[in-house]
C-alpha cells in the first residue's frame, strides 16, 4: 500500500478543542492541490472551511460527517502525487477536456493502471492463447461495459484473493465470455467479500456507492438523478424515510438542501397527522395504557453538538454564577421611527434601520453608565470596567441563536453601525463568521420584536454585565399632547449583574436609553 501523509484536525483558534464534521468536498480515490478546500466543519464558533497542505491522492477519510473530531485528531490521509501522474493530469488539463468513452477527439494510447498485489498469480491469469493487439483495451471492465449489458459483474478471483491487475478483453467484445456454472457467484464483488478483508478500513468500498447505484437505476428508467451534494443531507433524507426523488430543490442547479428535506419531513408530519383516524371512544378508554406506553416510546434523542451546545453552556454558565435582575419600561418610539424613515428617505445609500439607531442610543448610554459595561472577576474579587464598547447583537439563524460583535462600536458613526451590523448579519445567515467575530463583547442588544413578543426576561451573555432587550413596535393608546392617541409603543428590558451595579444605575441607564428613543434629537447634543 502506498504510505500516505496523514492531516490531522488544526487548532482552529480562539481555544476550540473539537469540530463537528459537516461535509467532505473530497472522496476517497480524488486527486487534491495545496490548499485545496476538503472538509467543512462547524465549532462551538462558526462553520469554517479546512484545506489540506499536502497534494496528491485521498486514501482515507478518517471521520463520516456528523462525527466530532479533537483538534489533532486524524482527519484525511493524502498519498504523495508520483511525478508522472502529475505531469500526465497537466497534460489533460491542456487536451479536450473530459470526454465519455469512445468519443475524444484524438484517440489515446492504452494506458495500464498498476495495482499492488499479494500474489505473484495475479498477474500471470493470461493464457499463452491470448492475443493483445493495438485495440485491446486495457481499462477495467466496468469502464467498457455499456449501461444496459445484461451480464452480471462477477469477480473472477478466489474469495480473500487478490485482483486480477486488468482486464484483457477486447473494447469490442468480439470473443465469447467465457459460460459462468452454476455455482457461479453472481453477487457484486463488494458482497462476496469475506467478513475479514484484508484491505485496511479505510481503502474498502465507501457507503457512498449507494447513491451511485440509484443514479444508474433512475437514469435507465429514463428520470434524472436528484442533485444532492451533501452527504449530511442524504444521511438525515435516509434516516427520515424521504424519497429525494419527491424533494423540491430550492439550491442553485436544482441541488437538494438540508432545509428542503427538513421541509418534506414537516410536510409529511403534517400529512400524517391529518389522516389519523378518530379512534373510538371505547377502543381510546380500553387502550389507554397501551397508548401512553407508546407515547412513552415516541422519543427523540438530539445530540447537542456546535453552536447549540456552545449556547446551552454559556447559558447555563450565566444562570449558575450571575444574580441577574430584569427592569422594563414602555416607551413612545414614534419620533425615532419618523427619525429612521427621514434617513432612508434621504440617504437610501446608508442604509440605517432601527437597529443602527438603537445601538447608537445604547453606546450613548453606555458612556454616561460604564457600571453597565463591565465584568466581573470573580478570581480576584474585582469589577472590570473596559472604555472601549464592543456591542453584541443577537442574530437567529438556521445554525441557532448566535451573537456576533461590533467591535470599537464607540468610535463609530451611526452609519457605520449599520455597515458593521449589515455585514456582520449577512455572514452569520451563511454561517461564515469567524470565530473572533463571535468572543469579546462588552455588553449586548437583543431585539426579540422580530418574533412579534413584547417583553422578555432575556439571559445575560455571560461574562457580560447586562443585556437590553426590545420588543416588537405597536400602535398604542398614548397620553401625547394632553390627548389620547395611537402612538408606536414598544417596551424595553435591561437585565444586569447585580454584583457590578444596584437598581439605581441599571435604572437610569434604560431612563436614558427610553428618553433618547422617545426624543432621538437629544443624541445632538453629544455628537
Amino acid at each position: 500500500m502506498t504510505a500516505g501523509q496523514v492531516f490531522r484536525l488544526p487548532d482552529l483558534g480562539e481555544g476550540l478543542t473539537e469540530a463537528e464534521i459537516l461535509d467532505w468536498k473530497v472522496s476517497v480515490g480524488d486527486t487534491v492541490e495545496i490548499d485545496q478546500i476538503v472538509v467543512e466543519v462547524e465549532t462551538a464558533k462558526a462553520a469554517v472551511e479546512v484545506p489540506v497542505p499536502y497534494a496528491g491522492t485521498v486514501l482515507a477519510l478518517h471521520a463520516e460527517p456528523g462525527a466530532v473530531l479533537s483538534v489533532g485528531a486524524p482527519l484525511i490521509e493524502v498519498a504523495a502525487e508520483h511525478p508522472a501522474a502529475a505531469r500526465y493530469r497537466e497534460e489533460e488539463r491542456a487536451g479536450s477536456g473530459n470526454v465519455l468513452i469512445g468519443y475524444g477527439t484524438t484517440p489515446t494510447p492504452p494506458r495500464r493502471r498498476r495495482r499492488p498485489t499479494t500474489n505473484a498469480n495475479a498477474t500471470a491469469e493470461l493464457t499463452p492463447t491470448t492475443n493483445l493487439s493495438p485495440d485491446t483495451n486495457l481499462r477495467p471492465a466496468t469502464d467498457r461495459r455499456p449501461a444496459t449489458d445484461p451480464r452480471p459483474t462477477t469477480d473472477p478471483r478466489p474469495a480473500g484473493g487478490p485482483r486480477p491487475t486488468a482486464d484483457l478483453r477486447p473494447a469490442a467484445e468480439s470473443h465469447p465470455a467465457a459460460e459462468p456454472s452454476p455455482a457461479t457467484n453472481l453477487r457484486p464483488a463488494a458482497e462476496r467479500r469475506p467478513a475479514t478483508d484484508p484491505r485496511p478500513a479505510d481503502l474498502r468500498p465507501a457507503a457512498e456507492s449507494r447513491p451511485v447505484a440509484e443514479v444508474r437505476r433512475r437514469e435507465a428508467a429514463g428520470g434524472m438523478a436528484p442533485r444532492v451534494i451533501s452527504p449530511l443531507v442524504r444521511r438525515i433524507a435516509r434516516e427520515h424515510g424521504i424519497d429525494l426523488d419527491e424533494v423540491t430543490p430550492t439550491g442553485p442547479r436544482a441541488v437538494i438542501l438540508r432545509r428542503d428535506v427538513d421541509r418534506a419531513i414537516t410536510d409529511r408530519a403534517r400529512a400524517t397527522a391529518g389522516r389519523a383516524p378518530v379512534a373510538d371512544r371505547s377502543q381510546t378508554t380500553a387502550g389507554r395504557g397501551t397508548d401512553r406506553s407508546q407515547d412513552m416510546a415516541g422519543q427523540e434523542r438530539v445530540p447537542l453538538r456546535g453552536v447549540r451546545r456552545a449556547v446551552a453552556e454559556k447559558l447555563s454558565r450565566s444562570r449558575a454564577e450571575i444574580p441577574d435582575a430584569t427592569t422594563w419600561v414602555d416607551v413612545d418610539a414614534t419620533e425615532l421611527l419618523a427619525a429612521r424613515d427621514a434617513l432612508r428617505r434621504d440617504r437610501p445609500d446608508l442604509g440605517i434601520g432601527l437597529l443602527a439607531l438603537l445601538a447608537r442610543i445604547c453606546v450613548d448610554g453606555l458612556r454616561r453608565f460604564p457600571e453597565l459595561n463591565s465584568t466581573v472577576d470573580v478570581a480576584r474579587s474585582e469589577i472590570v470596567r473596559y472604555e472601549h464598547v464592543n456591542l453584541g447583537f443577537a442574530a437567529q439563524t438556521d445554525r441557532g441563536l448566535v451573537v456576533p460583535v461590533v467591535r470599537g462600536a464607540h468610535r463609530m458613526t451611526t452609519a457605520q453601525l449599520a455597515a458593521e451590523l449589515t455585514r456582520l448579519t449577512g455572514l452569520a445567515r451563511t454561517g461564515k463568521l469567524p470565530p473572533e467575530a463571535l468572543t469579546g463583547g462588552t455588553f449586548t442588544l437583543n431585539n426579540y420584536g422580530v418574533f412579534g413578543v413584547d417583553g422578555s426576561t432575556p439571559i445575560i451573555n455571560h461574562p457580560e454585565a447586562a443585556l437590553l432587550g426590545v420588543g416588537r413596535v405597536m400602535d398604542r393608546p398614548w397620553v401625547h399632547g394632553g390627548a389620547v392617541v395611537p402612538r408606536k409603543i414598544t417596551q424595553l428590558s435591561l437585565t444586569f449583574d447585580h454584583r457590578v451595579c444596584d437598581g439605581g444605575a441599571a435604572g437610569g441607564f434604560l431612563r436614558h436609553v427610553a428618553d433618547l428613543v422617545e426624543n432621538p434629537a437629544i443624541l445632538l447634543a453629544h455628537v
